[in-house]
């Protein structure tokens, strides 16, 4: 008998049949069920793998096994003269028939009976999530770099940046932030989808090829919705032609978007040559983009003072030093430069060329903050900074800041909620608003902030919530974030976790290994830069003179620190109680005769 007829013989094309078509009757359930029983996703494509798995089996188990009257026997022990193969075969086949009808019955029912839908609610949310999204409104992506070495991103970027800059200055135009935009660089979803996460009904992208002293760029509106450009175009310029470029190309979506939607009025918009020197403006960008992202600031202040030797007039260049500058000595430990007097060198000489400019301002009323001890006079370079630039998102988080130094917390949520309005991902603003509310006992709103700046991995607050990890028994993240924090895989940061969970311990082993590793190290880090260590240590003195507590001082940590005269010397030297007496007393705070103030626990 040939292998085939062997194969019928033994009914194994019939268990073949019968497998796929119970088989495709059980995916058939497993889909209505799916959708009706909370189920995961993969349970299909488990119960199909599962099946594929099967078949294998199944068929060699037909081919060795035989059913006979006595019961299931191997093939080879079945005396053929006796075989009931044709008749397990018989019945077999009426199986398949049954399944065969199930299964055409289950197909004429999907095709015949009409589905179940719903338009009116679909209309609804479609309606719904066109009502959220301002027809006048646009994201200016990062514009893709297409020179040859692929080394002009910051170039790119710095263009991008100023289109998005222009299109600010539209009355009736909402812009999405730069940050925002700028995280969808290299992403692999389409037009319409990055517009509906951003909350923009128009898009625009491009591209910059710069060779020599030519430069090309390529810019194309595109409508979200329909995913239909509006109007695109191809400059190619002498670089020198940069400005009259970005003028271009602002004024020509300014007029696409008054074409399509007829609810601009009759605007221009301006670009003014920042400089002249095309070199230092490319030095600017660079050493700029370096400063946003926090990398490499030494660099970025390199890049700013050769944009100044190039253009000593460059006004955007010195107002760029003066902010990286400004908070140099909290991000370079060991240059062996004071960087404060030579950011308010740099925002004097800024203002001094452009009266109008915004983060000279800013900078001045941080280092009035921080070195000078006059909040009076911080405030009032912040608020000068904000008239300038309302959208100037750093001078809103250094106000905010500064009103949870001053224990205004309503008040540094008002305005770190504001900067978040502005620029959705800038991460400072997200951490420092996690702080004000953790101040003001909303633990879980402030952890909840708190953790969405984690998958970023941005630390500049981390220290802040290493105490509640450890008393919510996630000892190990917090010795993460403390080893992160520390910033040396070498600093005992478990002795630090020790004298959180054991406050009322001696701990003064564990200090001492945090002395010994501050002599061993020659990075310019010391505890000086961890006033939270030193709040655990019960080393209340140095914690008072340490540069980076006047935002931890009302830590839920520092009740005990909060009860010594260390605190009040420094709410004396710093200005607090001097602010206090002219603007109003937080809530929780009153007046002690003419010099003395205090204080219950805020939370």
């Amino acid at each position: 008998m040939s292998f085939i007829g062997e194969l019928k013989r033994r009914n194994v094309i019939r268990v073949a049949i019968l497998y796929f078509v119970s088989s495709w009757l059980l995916l058939q359930l497993t889909d209505v069920l799916q959708s009706i029983l909370p189920v995961p996703e993969w349970t299909g494509s488990f119960v199909f793998m599962m099946l594929l798995i099967g078949l294998a089996p199944a068929l060699i188990f037909s081919w060795v096994y035989e059913m006979t009257s006595e019961g299931l026997k191997r093939e080879k022990d079945v005396d053929r003269t006796t075989s009931i193969t044709p008749d397990t075969g018989k019945k077999i086949n009426t199986v398949i028939a049954v399944l065969l009808v199930l299964a055409i019955g289950g197909m004429m029912a999907d095709r015949l009976i009409p589905e179940t839908k719903e338009p009116p609610a679909a209309a609804e949310d479609i309606t719904s999530t066109q009502a959220v999204v301002d027809r006048a409104s646009i994201a200016v992506l990062p514009f893709a770099d297409m020179s040859e070495q692929g080394d002009q991103q910051f170039f790119t970027d710095g263009l991008s940046e100023e289109l998005l800059n222009l299109l600010v200055r539209i009355d009736g135009l909402s812009v999405a932030s730069r940050t925002s935009a700028f995280a969808y660089r290299g992403s692999t979803l389409n037009i319409p989808s990055i517009a509906n996460e951003l909350g923009v009904a128009h898009v625009l992208e491009g591209s910059v090829r710069k060779a020599g002293d030519r430069i090309r760029v390529t810019a194309q509106l595109i409508e979200a919705a329909t995913d239909r450009h509006l109007w695109s175009d191809t400059f190619d310029r002498e670089l020198t032609d940069i400005f009259a470029i970005q003028d271009e190309i602002g004024n020509a979506i300014v007029s696409a978007l008054k074409d399509e939607l007829g609810i601009l009025e009759e605007v221009s918009v301006g670009v003014t040559a920042v400089t002249s020197n095309v070199d230092a403006y490319q030095l600017y960008l660079e050493a700029r983009e370096l400063f946003i992202r926090r990398v490499n600031l030494s660099e970025s202040i390199r890049l700013f003072n050769e944009a100044i030797a190039l253009d000593p007039g460059f006004a955007k260049a010195w107002e760029g030093l003066a902010a990286v500058e400004i908070v140099a000595d909290e991000w370079i430990f060991d240059d062996g430069i004071s960087h404060t007097p030579l950011a308010l060198e740099a925002a004097n000489k800024a203002l001094e060329l452009e009266p109008d400019l915004s983060m000279p301002y800013a900078v001045i009323g941080n280092y009035s903050r921080d070195f000078l001890g006059m909040l009076a006079d911080a405030m009032r370079n912040f608020d000068i900074a904000l008239q300038n630039d309302p959208m100037n998102t750093t001078a809103l988080l250094w106000q905010g800041i500064t009103f949870i130094y001053l224990a205004y917390f309503d008040d540094a949520i008002r305005v770190l909620e504001r900067c978040l309005e502005i620029d959705p991902g800038y991460l400072n603003c997200t951490q420092f608003l996690s702080s004000a509310y953790l101040y003001t006992g909303m633990e879980s709103r402030a952890v909840e902030l708190f953790e969405q700046t984690l998958e970023h991995n941005f630390h500049s607050l981390t220290e802040i919530f290493i105490p509640y990890y450890v008393r919510s028994g996630q000892r190990n993240l917090a010795l993460a974030l403390a080893d992160i924090k520390s910033e040396l895989s070498a600093a005992p940061v478990i002795e630090y976790i020790r004298a959180i969970e054991n406050p009322d311990a001696e701990n003064s082993a564990g200090l001492e290994r945090w002395r010994q590793w501050e002599r061993e190290t020659n990075s310019g880090l010391g505890l000086r830069h961890f006033p939270m260590i030193l709040l655990a240590f019960g080393e209340f003195e140095n914690a008072a003179d340490s540069m980076f507590i006047n935002f931890l001082v009302w830590h839920p940590d520092g009740r005990e620190f909060r009860s010594t005269p260390h605190f009040k010397r420094f709410i004396f030297e710093g200005g607090v109680l001097a602010y206090w007496q002219e603007k109003g007393f937080p809530d929780f705070c009153r007046p002690v005769g003419d010099d003395d103030f205090e204080c219950d626990d805020p939370y």
